[in-house]
């Protein structure tokens, strides 16, 4: 397998994250947790669309920052009594540096489309 290096450990604040940008897709949002654990998700509620990114880290989940949905770190889905999944990335710790499995941030989701931020308006319309 084929680690991509991301970032030191340190870089990503305790019970917060960081986003890491593609070539192709939406980013990846890493997340640290108070026992210095790291997970990394599709930057996308699986709700709307809200950035997890943005949300607020409890334990090993994140609270979407739109509607409040928690969304578990380890696996991307949401907690009853809501429903659907994100996708989770492998993460890799090695010598206070975190690594991402390259094939993943080449592939996995990456024809997701991004989430509209509000309702769209037609030109005609106006």
């Amino acid at each position: 397998m084929s680690w991509t290096r991301i970032c030191a450990l340190q870089d990503i604040p305790v019970l917060g994250s960081r986003r890491v940008q593609r070539a192709k897709g939406m980013d990846v949002a890493l997340f640290r947790t108070a026992e210095d654990e790291v997970f990394a998700l599709l930057d996308r509620c699986p709700h709307k669309g809200g950035p997890l990114s943005q949300g607020i880290v409890f334990g090993t989940s994140v609270a979407c920052p739109l509607h409040n949905w928690t969304v578990a770190l380890n696996d991307g889905c949401a907690r009853e009594p809501d429903e659907g999944c994100t996708p989770a990335f492998q993460v890799k710790l090695d010598g206070g540096e975190v690594f991402l499995l390259k094939t993943e941030l080449e592939s996995l989701a990456v024809d997701l489309p991004a989430p509209l931020a509000g309702p769209k308006i037609s030109i005609a319309a106006v």
